[in-house]
């Protein structure tokens, strides 16, 4: 089934359906039907976007729906020096559009067109070097950290990342578990205007309704939002590794509720543990979070110490995973998944070494499958496997100064080939024989030639 209007219509007469409505002559195969002979078609395009906002002025939808295309830009000079210009690539986009087989949307789990632009936003990423890893986490990340934030739970209020990007991590939760699972929807707040308005467009692309999405712009640490809707049963996150923030050149921040409890803010020049304890100050009492995190926060001292220190004293961590190097756009540092529960049974912090599992591609590594369901597998089971997991008392943890390097605990194997010592003694034995009985031979050659010279 080509794409046909219906898949962009939205009927005027119940502009609650959507949130917005697409009048007849706006709708996608009426526009890409005519693309080609089309003198106007750059500020018809722009005419269009500005009509679907405006539809839902007035409406519940309306902060869902207002700014959603401000960084389209149909007009521009990037599209050709002349309006022809432009218009001949929009077509050319259109028409490419058009012929995608959607498949029967309605009646399947087909989702071509949200899978080919969350496909598209991975690409740029993948190019776009440091830049592109800020706003889109590999799927195949993102499809474990879901299901550690999600482990066992058999619904969860809602789902949150406080540093979204384009949503990547939040649908990954979509789509590895029924809808009815997330039952209030999916929350998020992105700092970056841009990116930010990508998060929006992913959400309505992947068939998320605007009453089950609720993405915010703003800084997270210093000015966060959602505190009305706290706690979340569910947080995944992939905050900015390190980045600077104003920390303790505020005063009233050592008071703020997220950060009070452990007594230090971050450093100024690593907001990590900022964004961990923001996290946990909005998690549920039966939630669980999952956050990437730089590997430095693990074992540095200072502020970050003591940040450690009030984790493991209050029971919060439960899991630290090290994973393999470049599996991340931008970077090829070996990142550690944190995973934090304010359930926790015991007292004890399970190190899983999974540096080890990765399927090597071109230019990246990836998680498969199957390397995911052998590390939720031992997540699961907390059992102890030499040189991959293994649980650790609070004690052992508080006496090796609150480190928590998963190489601290958990032992790498030693691929080295083990020498058999008197296997080697006997070899050298008959090799000091061979080379005394050749050193004879010659000695007894050179003396019967020196003979015979003489």
């Amino acid at each position: 089934m080509k794409m046909t209007s219906s898949y962009f219509a939205i009927s005027p007469t119940s502009p609650y359906e959507r949130g917005y409505f697409v009048y007849p002559s706006q709708l996608f195969a009426n526009i890409a039907a005519s693309a080609n002979n089309n003198e106007s078609l750059n500020t018809d395009l722009a005419a269009i976007f500005g009509a679907i906002e405006s539809s839902a002025n007035g409406y519940p939808s309306e902060r869902d729906i207002k700014g959603l295309f401000a960084d389209f830009d149909t007009t521009s000079n990037r599209l050709g020096n002349t309006v022809k210009d432009k218009n001949l690539r929009l077509a050319a986009v259109l028409k490419g559009v058009s012929g995608l087989d959607f498949g029967d949307f309605e009646g399947s789990h087909i989702d071509l067109f949200g899978d080919a632009y969350e496909f598209l936003i991975s690409n740029y990423a993948a190019n776009a070097g440091k830049s592109g890893g800020e706003f889109f986490t590999p799927q195949h990340v993102s499809r474990l950290i879901a299901q550690l934030a999600m482990h066992q739970q058999t619904s969860v209020n809602k789902i949150y990342d406080p540093a979204c990007g384009s949503g990547s991590l939040l649908l990954q939760a979509k789509k590895h578990f029924d809808a009815h699972i997330i039952e209030d929807g999916f929350y998020g707040q992105e700092i970056n205007h841009t990116t930010y308005n990508l998060a929006r467009m992913n959400m309505f692309l992947h068939n998320i309704n605007y009453d089950k999405f609720n993405m915010q712009l703003g800084n997270t640490l210093t000015d966060p939002h959602f505190a009305d809707d706290k706690p979340f049963d569910a947080i995944v996150s992939n905050p900015p590794y390190s980045v600077n923030w104003i920390g303790s050149d505020d005063p009233t921040l050592i008071n703020d509720d997220r950060f009070a409890p452990a007594g230090v803010l971050a450093p100024k020049s690593k907001a990590d543990f900022a964004f961990v304890l923001h996290c946990l100050s909005y998690l549920s009492s039966k939630g669980r979070a999952a956050i990437v995190c730089f590997p430095g926060i693990f074992y540095r001292g200072g502020a970050e110490a003591k940040i450690r220190k009030y984790l493991v004293d209050n029971n919060y961590v439960e899991t630290v995973i090290a994973l393999a190097p470049n599996l991340f756009f931008g970077t090829t540092i070996a990142v550690t998944i944190l995973v934090l529960s304010k359930r926790k049974l015991d007292n004890a912090i399970q190190f899983i070494d999974a540096s080890g599992l990765f399927k090597k591609e071109t230019n990246t590594n990836t998680l498969t499958d199957d390397h995911i369901a052998e590390i939720m597998g031992v997540f699961d089971r907390k059992e102890n496997i030499a040189h991959f997991a293994r649980s650790v008392l609070f004690e052992e943890i508080a006496a090796n100064d609150y480190n928590l390097s998963v190489s601290s605990y958990v032992e790498a194997e030693d691929t080295r080939e083990i020498t058999d010592i008197t296997a080697l003694n006997a070899e050298l034995k008959t090799t000091v024989a061979k080379i005394d009985r050749l050193r004879a031979e010659i000695d007894a050659i050179v003396a019967e030639i020196e003979g015979e010279a003489s």
